[in-house]
This record gives C-alpha cells, sequence and structure tokens, in this order.
C-alpha cells in the first residue's frame, strides 16, 4: 500500500555490453602482461557484465558462451598465479616511488586551490610539493627522474612566487585618491605544464574506470524549511558523539577538505578496535603500499568482486555488494559518490597521503567521517577486513573502515542491511518479515512487487536467514543470522527464482536450482537465465540461485530500501523525547507523547511514506537494544490526541527494537490532515531521533504545540482513601465525599480556556466532573452548569474547556467504584492565571 509513482526505465543491455567489452580488453592487455592477478579481476569483470547483458536483454550472438569463456580464463589464470607464487607476485613500487606519488598528489592539489582562487592554501601545497621534489631528487641516482622532479619543483616554485606577489596589496596614501587600476594578471594555468611528456602520455593511456555516462542517483527534492530551528540544532549536536567521536554533520564546504600532506596521514583518533578473530591473527596495521604494486581507489564497480573476511558484518558487506550492482546495471553513482577525494568527474580517487572522508547517512543527516589508510593484516600479508577480490583496488576496504569507525571499531555486534544501506546511501529502509500463509505477507504480492521494482532500479534489497540447526544449516548450504544480497529476480516459464550473493564469496544453497540441480535446469531454462551450472560447478564465488520458495521457508526477513527520488517531496524534524515527559508506558495515556500535524496539499490521489528513525550514540544499543519505537497515524483532522485508541488509529504501528521504522500511507481523498504520534513500549531513557516524510504531492509537517501548557500550568496531588474513596454517581451515598477542587478566574472574559488532566492507578477506572459555582459573564459562549470527562478510562482522563467565562467552577475526582484508594494527580492547564482551593 502507497506506494510511489512509475518513472524509472529498466536496464539497457548496451551499457552493459559496453562494459563487458572494456572489461575484457583490459584483461587481455594484463594478460600478455603476464599481470594473472589483474588480467583474472578483470575477465570475471567482463564476464558477469556479459552475463548481465544477457538477462537484460542482449542480442549479441554467443554472448553466455563468451562470459563462459571468460570464467574458464580467470580461474585457470588463479590456478597458475598459486602454483608458481614467485612468477606472479606483483613488484611493489619503492619508497621514492611512492613520495613521488604523494609528490604529485600535492601539485594536483595546489593546482585545483589556484583555479579555485584559494591563494593562500594553494602556495602552502606548492611550497610543499617543492619540499617532497627536492627530498626525492636527493634520494634517486636515476638522471632522469632527477631532472624531472627538478622541473616539476622550479614550475612548482615558480608559481607560487608568483601568487606571493600577485597576493600583495598596494599600500593607499591618505591624502591621494588613486586611479582604479587591475590586479597583476597571473598567467592561465594547466596541470600538464607540470608534467614531462613521459608522464603526459601516461595519463592520457589510462584507462577511465567505468564506461558509460553517470548520473546522480537521486532527482531533486524539495527538502523544506532551509535553516533548522534550535531544538534541531541541539538534537544533532548531541547525537554527534557516537561511540566516543565526534561525527559532525556533513555541509557542502567539506567537500574542499585537506587532503594533501607531506608526511602519509594519521588518523587523531588512533586505530580501529580489533575483533577477537582478528586480534588472534593480527601482524600488523598496514598502508596500501604494503600490498600493492598499483593502488587505485576503484577498478571496477562489482558486486561480485567483494569479499568477506572474519569481521562479522554480513549485512554491510552485503549493502556494499547491490550498491555496486546498482551502479552497474543504472550508471548512476550510489556509493562512490560518498567517498573523498574525488576528481572533477566526482569520482573518487586514490590518495598517496592516505587520508580520506566519507560521507554516510547517520542519526539524521549526512555526516563527515574521516579514515586514514591503516588496514588490519595478518602474519602471512593477507587483510583482516573486506576487500577487493583485485588487491590494489581499495573501496571496499575503506568504506568498510569508515562505517566500522562510526560504529566503534571493527569488533561490530552485527546490524541488518536496511541500517547498512540507509547509512551508505539515505534510501528508504522498508523490514519485510517472511510469515509464508499469513495474513501479514501475502507471498505472491511481494514477489510481484520487488520483481517490477527491482528491475526499474526503485530498491536495493537483501534477504537474511534466521536461525537454524547446524545439520539443518550444512543440508542447505546456508549460513544462520546471515545477510544475503539480491543481484537478481526473475520470472520464467511460472518460476519465481532469485539470484543471491554471500558475502562470504563461497558457501552456496544446495537446494533446488543450485548448480547440481540437473533436474530444473534444463536446458531451456539455461538459455532463459543465461545459466551454465558446468561452468558455475567449478568455482565457488558464493552466487547461486534460488527458488521463491524456498526463500520463504529458510529465510526470515526480506530488507527493501527505496529510492528517495522516487518522492518529489520531503521535509524532515529532528527532535528529543525526554524519559520524564508522560507515562512509562502510553497504553492508556499518551498526551505527552510527540505529536506532528501532517498536512497533505492535493486534490490528487499521493504516496506517503513517513520514516522515524531513532539516533543511536552507542554499539550496545545494535546488540542489546530495548528501546521499542513505532509511530502511530490519526485521521483526526490534525488534533492532539490523549487516548490512544479513541478514537482507533488509522495506522496502528508496530513497536520495534530496530532504529528505523516506516509507515507507508496512500491517500486517494486528496487534501487531508493527520496527526502523527510517537509512540515507545516501556520508556525508560531520553531518546533522539528524526521524523522525515517523503510525498508525491505537497506536505507540511508541524510539531503540535500543547497551547495550554505553554501558559500556566498547575498540579495538585490528592488521595482517595477512606471516606473520600466514594466512587462514581451509582454511589450516590459515598459519591458526594470525593475530593473537591475550586478554582477561581478573576477576570470578567469569556477567552479563558482550561485543560484538566487526572491520572490514578492504571487499575482503577478513573473521572471527573466540573461544575459550575458563579460566572462573571453570565450565559456567555462557553456556559455550562455540569461536565463531565466521559467515560471512565484506566488510570487516565482528559477534559478541555474553551470560552469559559471568568468565575468559580468546582471539579470532584473519582474512581468508577467506590472504595477505591490510592494517590492521584490532577493537571490544570490555562491561557491566564488560577486560584484553587481544596473543599473536601
Amino acid at each position: 500500500m502507497g506506494e510511489p509513482g512509475d518513472d524509472c526505465p529498466g536496464v539497457d543491455p548496451t551499457v552493459l555490453e559496453k562494459d563487458g567489452a572494456s572489461f575484457a580488453y583490459q584483461a587481455v592487455q594484463h594478460d600478455k602482461c603476464g599481470q594473472s592477478h589483474t588480467a583474472a579481476f578483470y575477465y570475471n569483470e567482463a564476464a558477469q557484465a556479459l552475463l548481465s547483458a544477457a538477462l537484460a536483454g542482449s542480442r549479441i550472438p554467443g554472448i553466455v558462451n563468451k562470459a563462459n569463456e571468460y570464467m574458464l580464463r580467470a580461474e585457470s589464470l588463479k590456478n597458475t598465479a598459486q602454483a608458481t607464487p614467485h612468477i606472479t607476485q606483483p613488484i611493489k613500487k619503492s619508497q621514492y616511488e611512492f613520495d613521488l606519488d604523494r609528490a604529485q598528489f600535492l601539485l594536483r592539489q595546489a593546482f585545483e586551490e589556484d583555479e579555485n582562487k584559494n591563494t593562500q592554501e594553494a602556495i602552502e601545497l606548492y611550497s610543499q610539493s617543492v619540499e617532497l621534489f627536492i627530498k626525492i631528487r636527493s634520494e634517486t641516482s636515476d638522471p632522469k627522474l632527477q631532472d624531472n622532479v627538478t622541473k616539476m619543483a622550479k614550475q612548482a616554485l615558480d608559481r607560487a612566487e608568483l601568487l606571493k606577489q600577485s597576493n600583495k596589496q598596494p599600500v593607499s596614501q591618505p591624502t591621494v585618491v588613486p586611479k582604479a587600476r587591475e590586479p597583476p594578471r597571473i598567467p592561465p594555468l594547466g596541470y600538464g605544464a607540470f608534467l614531462d611528456d613521459d608522464e603526459k602520455s601516461s595519463q592520457r593511456q589510462t584507462p577511465p574506470l567505468r564506461q558509460g555516462n553517470i548520473a546522480p542517483s537521486s532527482g531533486p527534492l524539495n527538502l523544506g524549511p532551509g535553516s533548522y530551528t534550535r531544538q534541531e540544532i541541539q538534537v544533532l549536536r548531541d547525537t554527534s558523539l557516537i561511540n566516543g567521536r565526534e561525527y559532525v554533520p556533513f555541509m557542502s564546504v567539506d567537500k574542499a577538505e585537506r587532503f594533501a600532506f607531506p608526511v602519509p596521514f594519521s588518523d587523531k583518533c588512533g586505530k580501529l578496535a580489533l575483533s577477537p578473530k582478528q586480534k588472534e591473527k593480527f601482524g600488523k596495521w598496514a598502508r596500501p603500499e604494503d600490498f600493492c604494486d598499483a593502488p587505485q581507489m576503484i577498478y571496477a564497480v562489482s558486486s561480485f568482486s567483494i569479499r568477506q573476511t572474519i569481521v562479522s558484518d554480513c549485512s554491510f558487506v552485503a549493502s556494499l555488494a547491490i550498491s555496486a550492482q546498482y551502479e552497474r546495471r543504472f550508471k548512476k553513482k550510489l556509493i562512490t559518490s560518498i567517498i573523498y577525494p574525488q576528481n572533477r568527474n566526482g569520482d573518487p580517487v586514490y590518495n598517496p597521503c592516505g587520508k580520506y572522508l566519507v560521507k554516510l547517512n547517520i542519526n539524521g543527516v549526512h555526516r563527515k567521517v574521516i579514515v586514514d589508510d591503516y588496514l588490519p593484516m595478518d602474519r602471512y600479508g593477507e587483510l583482516l577486513c573486506s576487500f577487493s577480490n583485485n588487491k590494489n583496488e581499495l573501496w571496499v576496504s575503506l568504506l568498510e573502515k569508515a562505517y566500522m569507525k562510526v560504529m566503534g571499531g571493527y569488533d561490530f555486534p552485527g546490524s541488518n542491511s536496511n541500517i547498512d544501506l540507509h547509512a551508505l546511501t539515505g534510501w528508504i529502509p522498508e523490514r519485510l518479515a517472511i510469515r509464508p500463509g499469513t495474513d501479514e505477507f501475502d507471498q505472491d504480492k511481494e514477489f510481484k512487487r520487488i520483481l517490477e521494482r527491482f528491475h526499474k532500479g526503485h530498491c536495493l534489497i537483501t534477504v537474511a536467514t534466521g536461525e537454524m540447526s547446524e545439520v539443518e544449516a550444512d543440508r542447505a548450504g546456508l549460513v544462520p543470522t546471515h545477510a544475503y544480497a539480491m543481484l537478481d529476480i526473475r520470472e520464467v516459464k511460472g518460476k519465481k527464482l532469485l539470484m543471491l550473493k554471500n558475502p562470504w564469496n563461497h558457501l552456496r544453497w544446495k537446494g533446488r536450482y543450485c548448480e547440481n540441480d540437473h533436474q530444473n535446469w534444463t536446458p531451456e531454462m539455461q538459455k532463459l537465465l543465461s545459466y551454465d551450472p558446468k561452468s558455475a560447478q567449478m568455482f565457488d564465488n558464493g552466487v547461486f540461485w534460488i527458488d521463491y520458495d524456498s526463500l520463504c521457508h529458510f529465510f526470515d526477513v526480506i530488507y527493501i530500501n527505496w529510492n528517495p527520488s522516487l518522492f518529489t517531496h520531503t521535509v524532515p524534524i529532528h527532535d528529543t523525547w525526554l524519559a520524564k515527559e508522560g507515562p512509562k508506558r502510553d497504553s492508556y495515556n499518551m498526551s505527552d507523547n510527540p505529536q506532528y500535524r501532517l498536512e497533505i496539499k492535493s486534490s490528487k490521489p499521493s504516496a506517503v511514506w513517513i520514516l522515524l528513525t531513532r539516533h543511536i550514540t552507542d554499539k550496545e544499543d545494535f546488540a542489546n537494544n530495548r528501546e521499542f519505537i513505532t509511530l502511530l497515524v490519526y485521521k483526526n483532522g490534525g488534533r492532539r490526541v490523549f487516548y490512544p485508541s479513541d478514537p482507533p488509529p488509522f495506522r496502528d504501528g508496530i513497536r520495534i527494537n530496530s532504529p528505523h521504522y516506516l509507515c507507508k500511507l496512500v491517500e486517494n481523498q486528496g487534501a487531508i490532515t493527520y496527526t502523527l504520534v510517537i509512540s515507545q513500549y516501556e520508556k525508560n531513557n531520553s531518546i533522539n531521533y528524526t521524523l522525515r516524510v517523503y510525498s508525491t504531492c505537497e506536505i507540511s509537517l508541524s510539531m503540535i504545540i500543547d497551547p495550554y501548557k505553554k501558559q500556566y500550568a498547575k498540579r495538585v496531588k490528592g488521595k482517595w482513601e477512606g471516606r473520600s474513596a466514594g466512587g462514581c454517581g451509582n454511589y450516590p451515598e459515598t459519591h458526594k465525599n470525593n475530593p473537591i477542587y475550586q478554582v477561581q478566574i478573576e477576570n470578567s472574559s469569556t477567552d479563558n480556556h482550561i485543560q484538566l488532566e487526572l491520572l490514578g492507578p492504571k487499575q482503577y477506572s478513573v473521572g471527573f466532573e466540573i461544575t459550575t459555582v458563579t460566572e462573571n459573564v453570565p450565559n456567555g459562549p462557553g456556559s455550562f452548569k455540569k461536565k463531565t470527562s466521559g467515560d471512565f478510562r484506566p488510570g487516565y482522563c482528559v477534559l478541555q474547556v474553551d470560552n469559559l467565562s471568568g468565575g468559580v467552577y468546582n471539579i470532584m475526582v473519582c474512581t468508577f467504584r467506590a472504595g477505591k484508594e490510592g494517590p492521584f494527580f490532577l493537571d490544570f492547564s490555562s491561557n491566564v492565571p488560577l486560584k484553587f482551593t481544596r473543599l473536601q
């Protein structure tokens, strides 16, 4: 219910064909040069691109056979590399070569600051590059290199001096008005001026990271008000401190973060905490120059090259995999756009200075996460974190490190893909519990919905198993409580099938439609799904097909993250709910719960999604989260709600201990106003949260302020005991003995407004009546002789009286049954001062 519009095209197979051709060309070139590891990586990427093109409807004849040929060649190269490691071991760069990379990076950064008119920053960077070039010259005996670095140092020095001269301001004379003149002209500059011919040539021959035209992943959104309130600023400030480190909101100015340094950067926060399994095998913290011969941020954004190790973050690695696949299929930047530094095309680049910034969506906003490039390595030179099959490619390890830093270290208790994908992409999380045969889960309807939306790029999907015995898991080829990336979904010949990837890069499903299922993999099915079981049997990369019925039997949850660009409008509010506000449980009284007025401003049907996100500042919240939150929606014209079930909510949310709760509405009536109520089960702690509404039409969202409590309020404490526990009017002999309070309003106005709230033991039904004693303005618009709080209710009741005349009024409080003893509170809230007296 409440699905957004449909305006996204599907996958273009020709784009995937071009990817396959590009990767195949690079594979062959590396193969010719004897670079087995890199060649195998590109052969696998070429194969996967061609298979994806075939599934997308490619008409190239023999495309599946060509993909299988590439996979076989990749496997052959891997076997050769393992048999002859001394031959295929890449030659690492020398220290002065890494120094040269860093000097040239400093120079590029200086040039960019120069172009952007940031003169002082440019001068400093030029000067630092000169010092490093001079150091390299003194440490090498290569005459050509000495000549090149001398040339670059001189040009950088000359440029810095020119900037210094142009930056000097002429001294003005107090008695003479000088003629206007232009500042000194700085000749146009191109970075190529600093490179020798060999370097220019090598730059021209460097292949692009990706083929095709890359566009931003989401369209423009109407973000509502452009500034935060003081309360919101305080909320975002309070939840910037996460696991003992501060992560401030990301701003556009952070794109100009300083990334270039004359010496390698080290994170001031120190090394991340390791998990117990990592500690057992730990050898050292290594930089890319320790294990790479040609480090690069991205060679190919691929879901198939990502490998999880011993960090317990399968949901995060699965999230990386499907995000990478989305970029490949739809040519829209999703996760590569969150890594800095970037080149002018917006692609992340390798930084030989070792500093990176990752933009993560944490606690309501995008936040700035700084990491260095130290990665944990075991005693045998293998990384102890997730990595790419191409060891020279860094994006997988660095994104994981940034996320693990926010989560408190590699000793990560685990989360789920809804949480991880929301942090990586900002896409809207939806949790779908798999309960076949129940009203809560329509198996066929959900498959149809996922099938349609996935192929249009509307959503990212992962699935997770639940608890299962070791014997059951081994027989099925599955991992208990484990997340899998969904790479594809198809319905062919009446069969519903999904392609999944295990983040471990090995261990596959053993049931129907596994690679050894000869019965179901008929020649026709193989052709329709571009799948060759024989090739799949040759190596295990953790990727497999599974039928939908089996998935619903063995898996517990489907996690769906939706593209926010499906909505044209979104409005957020960041707020706090203090533990002292309202009762511990709101099953009887929710007058103190945070409440918001949501107005739908459209005469046409619209989809409205409401996401409640609880801010988390301690990783223990993931492991032992006891905060159960939800959202209730009332169709009541945007008025404050006092009683949870009177009237019943239009949408009654399930209380869940996940940080995210999503409520989806579809509005066919056009313009309407709702009341949104935040609710907790067993509230013990104050919480900070973000309420964000996505809509296909114009909307407004605002907090409902209690007008009475903003002005004059008083609480009276009383007790029903003995004679005063008189009960309701059904007990005429004792009812008159109940506690009575007298209120006096000393004015002659009829613009008086009072709210009365009675709070008593929840096991009693309570109520009260208010009686007019005298009116200063007789027969005014709000005149009455007696009013009651309505039906007796467990533990709480409320009455609002408007347009009340100045005068004297008596309030009697009682329980429904006589003889029920216990304490109570009577709260008075008013727009004018009141005088109180207890009569009995």
